[in-house]
């Protein structure tokens, strides 16, 4: 799975962007996915600086954009690559500096790409990757029905299917449906195309989830068949024992995304710690934890001793369908596929 630049896009949660999961160390505040605040995750951070961080959550990058933007202060954001070049033009993050990364030469040269990887100021700096694909019960739901993404209008499954409420996974799915790989130049005629596409599927859903844990309880309980699912849910949901299938390879194919860490502008804390924190997301002790979880270290030191068993029982393994990367696009064609993304769940 080798990709040539910056991917994107993918939200791993929603609560409320004011909650702040147990405060500690008030030196470094992060803005962070749920889920992300797990001590495995920066470990060497702790054994460092004696406490976690202070993690303030949200469930969607836009959501986060804004209230950024209305004056909320972090240092530091961890947000996946789509979204850079909307926070970088509006003045919100600053350049790292990479001498300070320790593992920064250590990184995956096929996820930095050419905008973040040594040509110019460096505004991203990657730090985990991860899968989108059919999430399914496999107890109700036959391999043949899921060999296409025209599951997602069968009338069989109908208010029993479900889609992320994030504006990039939902476009990467609509283009694939619609035989689009690349979102980086799309024509009018395929973005209307993809744009009627969801609108076809709308009626067809249960909900749009917000939340891996909701989703996974959806799922559970068998109000959910079918989803358009983060990788993480498969790990997680055959952990518990749960009839769970993770197709990768319908005929018109999945999806892939990175996330990665920002150095906010003017942020209150500890510039020091800040890269404490990204230096401990990186670290080599973090890979293991961050697979297990279900997503992909950017460290290729520390996903050497990973197999390939791993990778696949994680949702992360290598497949023979295409691979729709979810690259950055420009602010107007994220304003456009936002805007449409909502009028489509609002009935229109």
């Amino acid at each position: 799975m080798k990709f040539a630049t910056l991917l994107g896009a993918a939200s791993l949660a929603a609560v409320a962007m004011g909650h702040v999961a147990q405060a500690q160390d008030a030196e470094l505040t992060v803005l962070d996915y749920p889920g992300f605040e797990t001590p495995e995750f920066h470990q060497p951070y702790l054994d460092k600086n004696g406490a976690d961080p202070t993690f303030s959550f949200f469930g969607d990058e836009e959501e986060a954009f804004q209230k950024v933007r209305s004056g909320f202060q972090a240092d530091v954001a961890h947000i996946c690559s789509g979204s850079v070049i909307k926070w970088q033009e509006s003045g919100l993050i600053e350049p790292w500096d990479t001498s300070k990364i320790t593992d920064y030469a250590n990184l995956d040269a096929n996820l930095t790409g050419t905008q973040i990887g040594g040509q110019g100021d460096v505004y991203f700096i990657p730090t985990d990757w991860g899968t989108t694909a059919i999430a399914y019960n496999p107890d109700e739901v036959p391999a043949e029905d899921v060999a296409s993404l025209e599951v997602f209008k069968n009338p069989k499954y109908a208010g029993r299917i479900a889609l992320p409420d994030n504006v990039d996974d939902a476009w990467a799915l609509a283009y694939l449906a619609t035989g689009v790989t690349d979102w980086t130049n799309v024509t009018d005629a395929q973005f209307e195309a993809a744009a009627q596409w969801l609108r076809e599927v709308h009626p067809n859903l249960r909900t749009y989830w917000t939340d891996p844990a909701e989703l996974a309880q959806l799922m559970s309980t068998g109000e959910v068949l079918v989803a358009w699912a983060w990788n993480e849910t498969f790990p997680t949901m055959k952990e518990e024992g749960r009839p769970i299938g993770f197709q990768r390879e319908p005929q018109e194919g999945s999806s892939i995304w990175l996330c990665g860490l920002v150095n906010m502008v003017n942020g209150p804390g500890s510039e020091d710690k800040v890269y404490d924190y990204a230096n401990a997301f990186l670290s080599t002790e973090t890979a293991p934890a961050l697979v297990s979880a279900g997503w992909g270290s950017a460290n290729t030191l520390g996903m050497q001793n990973i197999t390939q068993e791993d990778l696949t029982a994680s949702g992360l393994g290598q497949i023979s369908a295409p691979i729709f990367a979810q690259l950055p696009i420009s602010i107007e064609s994220r304003e456009r596929h936002a805007q449409t993304f909502e009028e489509i769940k609002a009935g229109f």
